[in-house]
């Protein structure tokens, strides 16, 4: 296949690079040797998975550290993709240029609910039926990770095995018991791995619902099968595997550059922040592990830039250290350092300005509302003092382009909050006018808010797709000088909203959708939502159903099985004290905010360079 493939095929194609492998750092292990084979599978083009940091940390972990093998597949850009179909070659791998069918595990990364399509159609193209149940052992399992299974419940029907947690700890123990189950049938091995912490096997849960459509209850039907799967975290993050030695690709990616992970967790709760909530609790990589794995990647690949990232890098207890002497060490060698994401004050434009030597173009801060109650409404712990005293230093140090992240759609959102915003960007406009060296350009990048499971704010409704684009036309209404509005699409917002707090019911939808056409609908020039529209419909499906309600707490969530470590009773805390306006202050700085996540998962909040973690109370 692979001559066939060289020969006849790539020279067709955009970007033939995409689908070549043999990159620089590349892992072959040899076939007969491997104890399992599983493919890991990102569900869009090549340079937006080479991007993701958790698919390189697992590519190595699986590769260097166990017996078993893992090489890596990308959904084909539709050039190729229509190639394939008509010289009926399978979605194959890089390293080996073997046909998915061939591997033991197919494991998808779920970084975004509307990358099902592309899921389905990877499936498709590897010859592999899409539906769970008409999969029996003749065929590989498909597993799937990452954020979004932490509701899997709208893609229950078509995935075996989803992993809940951190990748690092859990899939070298699944796949240990995969090859501890070869020879079985395929029920026998699901029950097995069905056992394993953080595993859960949709086949073993029985729905019911209340004739309303919300859940009535969930349940297994099998015999040592977890009520409550709990996710599983990496307790010490400075002892966990990192790669060293990245797969070096022969093309530019999304975020070409080495990584650092500095941190994994985030403890400021944002009440509508997913990530923030479960991917708790903030752990840390010590300085010297991390100057360790700079030094290693710089060696291995050849970057000239160094990320220092995590949910929110200037969070990390060590960040003014580490940066400094990162630039001490690699500055002079032409090796930049980023700050993929700052917080708004004036410290973090300090020390951007010290590892920043080059051009200084755009200064990237999150305000995400333009007034102070809407900020205490989401625990935005963020004045407007702060973000123009942040401003001021960055205009002052060279800056004279800023770009201002916001969200539209909140909860109890009113006319004047956006006028807040149009306010604030003025304001910082103004500031800019005052002390930049040239003419300055304000940026407002403005998504849609989407209710996610596991936050404060699932119980809270979605504003519609007419409500958005009124929205978005009030802001509209008078164009202000030296300001920018971009907006998210409404419409794609609104079906994140359908699967964040979806149910087993969409499969069928879903299906119906990736048989119409749709797929990377995370692709403006594909996504189609008249054909989602057509298929919610003949579906029997109100989409409403899941955006527009707003929950009572006595109701039955269809993520309430998985045990994130964070409570239910904190989770509804933090909804009342938004609609009273109030803050929750960071714990690793405040008292003990009581959500649960250190007692019941047996973890703590990990501060590697010195700082005191505040007392419990």
């Amino acid at each position: 296949m692979k001559e066939k493939l060289f020969k006849d095929i790539l020279p067709r194609v955009s970007k033939p690079v995409r689908y070549m492998g043999n990159e620089m750092n590349i892992i072959r292990k040899d076939w007969d040797k491997a104890k399992v084979k599983m493919a890991f599978c990102f569900p869009d083009v090549y340079e937006v998975g080479m991007s993701h940091i958790g698919g390189k940390i697992l590519y190595g972990l699986i590769n260097e550290t166990t017996d078993h093998l893992l090489e890596r597949a990308f959904a084909p850009w539709p050039d190729m993709e229509e190639l394939m179909r008509a010289e009926n070659i399978h979605l194959y791998t890089l390293e080996s240029y073997r046909p998915l069918k061939d591997f033991e595990v197919v494991g998808f990364t779920m970084q975004y609910e509307l990358a099902i399509t592309n899921i389905l159609n990877m499936l498709d193209l590897a010859g592999i039926p899409l539906w769970a149940e008409e999969r029996d052992e003749r065929y590989p399992l498909i597993v799937a990770g990452g954020p979004v299974v932490f509701n899997p419940e709208p893609y229950a029907d078509f995935i075996d095995v989803f992993l809940i947690g951190d990748g690092e700890e859990l899939l070298p123990e699944f796949l240990d018991e995969v090859y501890a189950t070869r020879g079985l049938k395929k029920e026998e091995r699901l029950l097995r791995l069905a056992k394993i912490e953080g595993v859960y096997v949709p086949a073993f849960y029985q729905v019911e619902y209340n004739p309303d459509g919300t859940l009535k209850r969930m349940y297994p039907q099998k015999p040592g099968v977890p009520e409550k799967v709990r996710k599983r975290v990496v307790k010490d993050l400075d002892k966990a595997y990192f790669p060293e030695k990245p797969v070096l690709p022969y093309m530019s990616i999304v975020h070409d550059r080495a990584v650092l992970e500095v941190m994994r967790g985030c403890q400021r709760g944002c009440r509508f922040c997913h990530a923030g909530i479960v991917y708790r609790p903030s752990r840390e990589r010590s300085i010297v592990t991390l100057k360790k794995q700079a030094e290693n990647q710089i060696k291995n690949t050849g970057y000239e830039e160094i990320s220092l990232t995590s949910l929110s890098s200037l969070d990390y207890s060590g960040i003014e250290r580490l940066a400094r002497e990162l630039v001490a060490q690699y500055g002079k060698k032409g090796i930049g350092i980023s700050l993929p994401s700052l917080r708004v004050d004036a410290f973090s434009v300090d020390l951007a300005n010290e590892i920043q030597k080059v051009r200084k173009t755009t200064l990237t801060l999150a305000p995400e509302a333009g007034s102070q109650r809407m900020r205490n409404i989401i625990n935005k712990n963020v004045t407007e003092e702060q973000l123009l005293d942040a401003v001021e230093a960055a205009f002052q140090s060279g800056w004279n382009a800023v770009k201002l992240y916001f969200m539209i759609g909140l909860p109890y959102e009113t006319e004047e909050d956006l006028d807040g915003i149009i306010e604030l960007m003025e304001k910082v406009r103004d500031v800019g006018r005052k002390y930049a060296r040239r003419a300055v350009e304000v940026r407002g990048s403005l998504s849609c808010f989407v209710p996610k499971a596991h936050t404060p704010f699932q119980w809270q409704s979605q504003a519609s797709i007419e409500e958005l684009e009124t929205k978005k036309r009030y802001m509209l209404r008078e164009k202000k000088k030296g300001i920018k509005l971009s907006f998210h699409d409404s419409q794609t917002s609104y079906l994140e909203g359908v699967f964040s707090r979806g149910n087993r019911k969409l499969s069928r939808a879903i299906y119906l959708a990736y048989q119409k056409g749709c797929k990377f609908d995370g692709w403006s020039e594909y996504f189609r939502f008249d054909l989602w529209q057509e298929a919610f419909y003949e579906a029997g499906i109100d989409p409403d159903f899941y955006t527009r309600r707003r929950p009572s707490y006595d109701e039955v969530f269809p993520w309430d099985f998985i045990d994130i470590g964070v409570t239910k009773a904190f989770l509804r805390k933090e909804n009342e004290k938004a609609a009273r306006g109030e803050l929750t202050l960071d714990c690793r700085h405040d008292k003990c905010s009581g959500c649960g996540i250190c007692p019941r998962l047996e973890v703590k909040v990990d501060i590697k360079e010195g700082r005191e973690i505040a007392p419990k109370s």
